[in-house]
C-alpha cells in the first residue's frame, strides 16, 4: 500500500466539511456539520426511513493470482461533545475526586478568552490483517471494533488563580464491524467487497435529533485498500475486457479511485466524496482549509478580511481553526501569489480540418 501517496488525500477527505467558511460556531453554515461519510446507528437510520445511512459498501476489482494479498484500512472521525460550565462558587483548588457544582452556559469568558460548546473530533482507524484474495472467496474476513466512552474535564482559572469554569468533553461508546470478501469473477480477476456497519446500540425517542445520533456515528468514513502481488482495476476507465464486470460493482455511499502517481495501481481510496483516479493536493496549498467546495486563494483572502471579533471567535472555537488562522495570517506574499492563476498544463489546439 502506498500510504505516503494516499495520506494527504485521505486527510482532506477526513476533514472535508469539518468547518466551513467563515469558520465560526455562530455561522449558520456551521450549524449542521458532518455531512460526508456519516454512518449512524441502525436504529436511527431506520427511524429516518433510510435517509441517514448506517452502512457503507465498497466493491472494486483486483487482478492477481493465488499469492495476491490485500490490506484494508477503515478510517473515520469520532465526535466529541464539548460543553462549557460555570462554577456556582469559584474555588482556589479542588480535592482529589471532588466535582464542584456547575451550571452549563452557552458562553464563558475567562481572562479575555471566550469558551463555547462545540463538537470536536478525533481520528479513528481500524486495520484488518493482510488477507489472501483467493482465500477470501471461501472464508469471510470479519473484524469487529469498539471504542469506549470517555469523559475529560478541564478546569479554567481566572487571573486570581480561582477555578471559575470547566470544559467537559464527552465521548460516547461506538462499535461496528467490517466484512471483507472476495469473489473470483474471471481468471486472474477478483471482485473485492468491503462492508462497514455501525452496530452501536442507540435508543431513538421522539426527542432524538441528529446531533444525538452523531455522537454515536462514524463521520467522514472512508476505506483505503492496498494490494501485494497484484493490481487494482480502475472503475472509471477499466480495460474493455473488464468494462462489464466493473460496471457491476456496487458501491453504496462511496467511490473507489486509484491513488498515487499516474499509472500506479497498488492503492485505492474509497471516498464518500466523488473523486477521479489519481487525485492530487495542489502543491500551492499551504494546509487544510476544510472546505473543498472553494479554492485556497479565495478562502485565504476571505479569512484575511474577517474582522478582529470574527477572527477572535474563530481562533477560540477550535484548535484546528486557530492553526489555520495563524497559518493564513503569517503566509508570505510569495506563497499567496503561487495560488493565483496556476496553469497545470498546456497543449496546442488541433488545426481545423480543411
Amino acid at each position: 500500500m502506498n500510504l505516503a501517496a494516499v495520506e494527504k488525500i485521505a486527510k482532506a477527505v477526513l476533514y472535508e466539511g469539518y468547518m466551513l467558511y467563515p469558520y465560526r460556531p455562530s455561522s449558520v453554515k456551521n450549524q449542521q456539520r458532518w455531512n460526508f461519510g456519516v454512518l449512524c446507528p441502525q436504529s436511527y437510520s431506520e427511524a429516518q426511513q433510510g435517509s441517514e445511512a448506517w452502512t457503507m459498501q465498497t466493491e472494486c476489482l483486483v487482478e492477481g493470482d493465488a499469492g495476491t494479498a490485500l490490506e484494508i484500512r477503515v478510517r473515520f472521525l469520532q465526535l466529541v461533545a464539548r460543553t462549557v460550565a460555570e462554577l456556582v462558587t469559584p474555588v482556589v483548588e479542588l480535592a482529589a475526586g471532588q466535582e464542584p457544582e456547575c451550571r452549563p452556559v452557552a458562553r464563558l469568558e475567562v481572562n479575555g478568552r471566550v469558551y463555547q460548546p462545540w463538537q470536536e473530533a478525533i481520528e479513528r482507524e481500524v486495520v484488518l490483517p493482510f488477507c489472501n484474495a483467493q482465500a477470501m472467496g471461501y472464508k469471510l474476513v470479519p473484524e469487529a471494533f469498539r471504542f469506549p466512552a470517555e469523559k475529560q474535564v478541564e478546569y479554567l482559572h481566572n487571573g486570581d488563580g480561582k477555578i471559575v469554569g470547566a470544559i467537559e468533553r464527552n465521548r460516547s461508546s461506538i462499535c461496528g464491524d467490517i466484512e471483507a470478501t472476495s469473489e473470483k469473477v474471471q481468471d486472474g480477476v477478483f471482485k473485492v467487497k468491503v462492508l462497514i456497519r455501525n452496530t452501536t446500540p442507540f435508543v431513538v425517542s421522539n426527542d432524538t435529533n441528529r446531533d444525538d445520533a452523531l455522537l454515536r456515528s462514524l463521520a467522514s468514513t472512508h476505506t483505503v485498500l492496498g494490494v501485494r502481488d497484484g493490481s487494482f482495476v480502475s472503475l472509471l476507465a477499466p480495460p474493455p475486457r473488464l468494462a462489464g464486470i466493473a460496471a457491476d460493482c456496487k458501491n453504496a455511499g462511496t467511490w473507489p479511485v486509484l491513488v498515487g502517481e499516474e499509472g500506479q495501481r497498488d492503492t485505492v481510496l474509497s471516498s464518500p466524496i466523488i473523486l477521479y483516479d489519481y487525485p492530487q493536493i495542489a502543491p500551492e496549498s499551504a494546509g487544510d482549509l476544510f472546505d473543498g467546495t472553494e479554492i485556497d486563494e479565495i478562502l485565504s483572502l476571505r479569512i484575511m478580511t474577517l474582522t478582529d471579533d470574527e477572527k477572535r471567535e474563530m481562533s477560540q472555537s477550535d484548535d484546528r481553526a486557530r492553526q489555520m488562522l495563524e497559518r493564513t495570517e503569517t503566509m508570505p506574499v510569495e506563497q499567496l501569489m503561487k495560488m493565483h492563476g496556476v496553469l497545470r498544463s498546456l497543449r496546442p489546439l488541433k488545426e481545423e480540418a480543411r
